[in-house]
């Protein structure tokens, strides 16, 4: 098996059973685990750049204004998306929060065709419009707003498309993020210590060491998925990204029994179908130009 479909897999596969992670600590503050998830994520990074001598792309980045300005913003987006995440797990909504991965695709491409000018093709436009169906369903015959999932679709699509303007790696990008956002997490976690709330240092070994590794599988997965870029066809890459957000939603709905009634099963349904509408369209048309990419 190719390499980088291995690499692919594995980082899917730790994004996808990431729920289970976060449940396992879940009586820690939500707020609290974000800080530990930055700081350290921040550290185990810097110890690879480190150890690789890569640091030398830190000096452009802190002398441009603007690039710099990008970073603060994805940053702060950065933040928002992983603390609400953590927050939805251990609150019950896997579910809701595996519907925000499914639809970020469509929504990035959306995010291409405004920002980027991009022109979607004309099974891509069906593929909106049939998503589209499926979260006004959700809203209004459900009748709730999935504010959870949308919410996680617009932070992470907005990152990923800030993300696009940066000249950094995947690994880089993420080691300026952890950097920016180090020094609140640190003081928030001193805060927490002071007022006597805090758990690190206070609770099982176990959980604390917890709390360490959140670092770890935060990065290791963007480090694989890093290296599967290199080694395969951005469209295999599309493919495969489901894998997350099937193994998020067979985890809340399977192992932690949330509730999925009928008229929420149905939203869900209109989503699944623009995913295999989009998939589809874009294996057919990547079949179409590698003739081309050849000669």
């Amino acid at each position: 098996m190719n390499s980088g479909i291995v690499y692919a897999i594995m980082a899917y596969l730790l994004w996808g059973f990431f729920p289970i992670f976060w449940k396992v600590i879940k009586f820690v503050s939500p707020y609290e685990i974000l800080c530990h998830r930055i700081i350290w994520s921040f550290v185990f990074l810097a110890i690879i750049l480190t150890s690789k001598k890569n640091w030398k792309w830190l000096k452009e980045v802190f002398s441009d204004k603007k690039t710099l300005m990008i970073f603060v913003i994805s940053s702060l987006l950065l933040a928002i998306n992983w603390l609400l995440f953590i927050w939805a797990v251990n609150s019950g909504y896997i579910i809701e929060a595996s519907l925000g991965y499914f639809i970020n695709p469509l929504f990035s491409v959306f995010l291409g065709v405004v920002f980027l000018k991009e022109r979607p093709r004309i099974w891509q436009w069906v593929a909106f419009g049939i998503a589209g169906i499926g979260v006004l369903y959700l809203t209004f015959v459900h009748g709730s707003l999935p504010w959870i999932g949308l919410s996680l679709t617009f932070t992470f699509g907005i990152y990923g498309l800030l993300r696009k303007t940066d000249p950094l790696s995947s690994t880089e990008g993420l080691t300026i993020n952890t950097m920016i956002l180090f020094i609140p997490a640190f003081i928030f976690l001193l805060f927490r210590e002071y007022s006597g709330v805090g758990s690190f240092g206070h609770i099982e070994l176990k959980f604390n060491l917890m709390l360490i590794l959140a670092g770890v599988v935060t990065s290791l997965p963007l480090i694989f998925f890093a290296s599967a870029a290199k080694r395969i066809a951005l469209s295999s890459l599309g493919i495969l990204q489901y894998i997350a957000p099937i193994l998020q939603f067979g985890v809340g709905y399977f192992l932690y029994k949330e509730s999925l009634d009928p008229n929420k099963l149905v939203g869900f349904v209109f989503i699944w179908i623009a995913l295999m509408i989009y998939t589809a369209e874009s294996i057919i048309e990547r079949r179409k130009t590698m003739p081309n990419l050849v000669s």
